[in-house]
């Protein structure tokens, strides 16, 4: 754990919160800055800053754990999500400062209530037009490295 991240301060319990569930591989909590009324945060303990950072057995039960969630809260409509990376909205104030002075982020899951139009979270999906074959070279390309 990084001794400045917000997240690891709280699964540590130096920071309180509402906490929905904890193992010995992640923590599912209520954020204070909700987009909706019972949004939550599910973290794992692993610190990392990208999925990729994180070791698959951290993440088997983040989506049984977002279920849980969704289900306890009778959530009809809902958004599980996780960001990746600045471009992809991945929010500095949840950051540190490594050793490197770079700022890294730690991976963690939203599970956000969506119960009418103006509250949870608002998407925009800007789909664009497919070129088929660079679609297919990209499918061969990525069929290869799996």
């Amino acid at each position: 754990m990084a001794a400045a991240c917000i997240f690891c301060k709280i699964i540590k319990g130096e920071i309180p919160s509402f906490k929905l569930f904890e193992n010995e591989r992640l923590l599912a909590f209520l954020d204070i800055q909700p987009l909706s009324l019972g949004h939550a945060l599910i973290v794992p303990k692993h610190h990392g800053a990208k999925l990729t950072d994180i070791p698959d057995d951290s993440l088997t039960e983040i989506l049984p754990v977002a279920k849980k969630i969704a289900t306890a809260m009778d959530a009809e409509n809902y958004n599980i999500l996780q960001n990746n990376g600045r471009l992809a909205h991945q929010e500095v104030d949840h950051s540190f400062q490594n050793a490197d002075s770079v700022d890294v982020v730690k991976v963690h899951f939203h599970m956000i209530p969506k119960p009418s139009q103006a509250e949870g979270l608002g998407i925009e999906w800007p789909a664009q037009k497919t070129d088929m074959d660079k679609l297919k070279a990209l499918f061969n390309e990525l069929k290869a490295k799996m």
